[in-house]
């Protein structure tokens, strides 16, 4: 009887050795409801009809396939320095004769032919090459692909890159969603996941936890699905949950998930095989994102934190093959210290998360536990998640306050990140002064408080990891930055000059701090309307004394006006809130680095959810 790969396909024998397969790699495919771009998976050329609903190719003559996309590129680079991968095979299944050539790819140089042979396809008989002689005899190879012409009727119906080794281990992975009031989107995951299940052979090595932190989610326990009702204490009480029901059931990995992040469940079975392979335990996979409206738009793979998050390859267009390239080569060498990932797709081994969840509600809570824990992070083709990724649309006055305490927390509490009393304060002034220039007062009295409760030190966080107080105190600070229903035309924008095309209005706008040290400033600065998506872009703000934000639906508007008086206030405090960071610094540190040792544990987390 011929064992099954990981990825729930029969291994056939080889027709070069008699020797059966580990798969280690499988196609993914466009998916209603994940993505549809075509170009993302797969490459057609001439007469070849692709079947979504059945996953094949159906050809006439002449018909081409190419793999050298997003999706189903095989990343060997990745695979031989964090696994030690000694051998790789290709597996073919369909019906119909076929000229299949393999290509490799080297970091700045053009594909080149590794392998090409006719081969034919009989359906049932999969079709197994041992490509290993081939890609020795090549210089380094960093990436793989493989493209199929048809010589006449013929049908493809499946790949998969696959190993004659055996795996090193057999992970037990519990997947944990954290959700709150998203009942929608949560069930319609968890749908996918038991359908997901249903075929896949790792059904024995995956669970998935749903943490509900509003206790409304509905979803049904089963033999691969467990909800968990928990009190509402973020995305850090929602993971930290997660993480101890996995540990508590003796699971050996944790996979992070969000509600809302769609992703091909077969980016699970890459993500398990290659945790299964790892050389290192310290290895984790973390997953990218892209735009859920431009779904071939990358938001990023990976990110580095320095003073603020920076997403890496945003705007690389996947279906540019040269992009990916470039990205999948780049991103096979080592990793600074300070790269993290995303918990919309996050996964590791539980043994190996010395520091559990820092309880910052939500915002900044992924970014310290990567930066905390001695990971080796890595990103894999395919393994994307997709929604509504543009984090400028999200920006409220609460997401500023936990943007700023996180930020200011991870480089005072982790000593690998310390930049000194200077490049602490060059935080909270950024912060503050990016929000003065867009007559963001609310959002100004928000980063105080928000500071402020830094200064409280690590205590002030473990008391109210679940925010209400503070939630409710920030909505009441909330008096002009609110969306309001738009009634007839947005405000029309009024220029009485323009900085982004004079030097001197420029100059005198930064100098300035936007007009806030000009005269009457509000009486003649200009009116701009803009989207929401715009938010935070300085260049289009400067000379502005009122400034119209349109929701990207397009029936709601904000709107911002020129205060003289409300700066001042704000400012003085903050000026206030440094002083004290600068004196207190060196003592502040200790305390955070002290306290961040004993709350980012299992025990903090344990007596919380006993408490709550």
């Amino acid at each position: 009887m011929a064992r099954r790969s990981s990825c729930g396909t029969p291994l056939g024998k080889s027709i070069m050795a008699e020797i059966e397969g580990y798969c280690l790699q499988s196609l993914l495919w466009p998916e209603p409801g994940i993505s549809t771009e075509r170009d993302l998976y797969l490459r057609l050329l001439g007469p070849v009809v692709m079947s979504m609903n059945d996953r094949c190719l159906t050809f006439e003559a002449g018909g081409n396939v190419e793999f050298n996309t997003a999706a189903n590129v095989f990343n060997l680079g990745k695979w031989q320095r964090h696994c030690g991968l000694a051998d790789v095979w290709l597996r073919l299944e369909g019906k119909g004769q076929f000229d299949l050539v393999v290509f490799g790819a080297q970091s700045g140089r053009l594909s080149e032919e590794l392998f090409n042979a006719p081969v034919e396809l009989s359906p049932g008989k999969p079709l197994r090459f041992d490509l290993t002689p081939h890609i020795q005899a090549s210089a380094s190879v960093g990436v793989v692909f493989f493209a199929l012409r048809a010589h006449g009727e013929a049908r493809f119906t499946d790949g998969a890159w696959e190993t004659a080794s055996p795996p090193k281990r057999l992970p037990l992975l519990a997947a944990s969603i954290t959700t709150y009031k998203r009942e929608a989107a949560v069930q319609a995951t968890v749908e996918r996941f038991e359908r997901f299940i249903a075929r896949s052979t790792l059904a024995p090595h995956l669970h998935l936890f749903v943490v509900d932190n509003g206790q409304s989610a509905d979803i049904r326990a089963s033999d691969h699905v467990t909800p968990i009702a928990n009190a509402n204490l973020g995305g850090s009480g929602g993971f930290a949950r997660g993480l101890l029901e996995a540990e508590a059931r003796g699971f050996s990995h944790c996979l992070f998930m969000d509600d809302d992040a769609a992703v091909h469940m077969e980016a699970l079975e890459r993500t398990w095989a290659f945790l299964a392979y790892a050389d290192d335990p310290k290895v984790a996979v973390g997953g990218g994102l892209t735009y859920a409206n431009h779904r071939w738009s990358l938001w990023e793979s990976g990110a580095i934190f320095d003073r603020i998050c920076r997403p890496q390859w945003m705007g690389t267009d996947l279906r540019e093959i040269d992009e990916v390239f470039q990205m999948e080569h780049a991103s096979t060498g080592p990793k600074p210290h300070n790269f993290y990932g995303g918990w919309w797709f996050f996964a590791f081994t539980i043994a190996e998360a010395k520091y559990w969840p820092f309880p910052f509600f939500v915002r900044g809570d992924d970014v310290s536990f990567s930066l905390a824990n001695d990971f080796e992070i890595v990103t894999l083709p395919g393994v994307l998640c997709s929604q509504d990724a543009d984090f400028t649309e999200k920006e409220t006055i609460l997401t500023r306050y936990l943007d700023l305490r996180s930020h200011l927390v991870h480089h005072l509490a982790l000593p690998s990140m310390d930049i000194g009393r200077r490049g602490t304060l060059g935080i909270p002034t950024w912060f503050f002064v990016r929000s003065l220039m867009q007559s963001h007062y609310d959002t100004l009295a928000a980063l105080n408080l928000a500071l402020e409760d830094v200064l409280r030190g690590p205590g002030f966080f473990a008391a109210n990891a679940d925010m209400s107080e503070r939630r409710t105190r920030i909505a009441k600070k909330r008096q002009t930055e609110n969306w309001v229903p738009l009634s007839g035309q947005p405000p029309q924008t009024r220029h009485r000059f323009d900085p982004r095309k004079s030097r001197f209005w420029l100059l005198l706008m930064v100098n300035s701090l936007n007009g806030h040290l000009l005269p009457f400033f509000g009486l003649w600065g200009n009116h701009v309307t803009l989207k929401s998506g715009q938010r935070g872009n300085l260049h289009e703000v400067w000379g502005a004394a009122r400034i119209t934000y349109v929701s990207a639906d397009g029936t709601q508007i904000m709107t911002m006006r020129h205060s003289k008086l409300l700066a001042l206030k704000q400012s003085l405090r903050m000026a206030k809130n440094l002083g004290k960071l600068a004196w207190r610094y060196r003592t502040l540190k200790g305390e955070w680095q002290r306290g961040y040792e004993s709350i980012a544990t299992r025990d903090f987390w344990q007596k919380m959810f006993e408490s709550s």
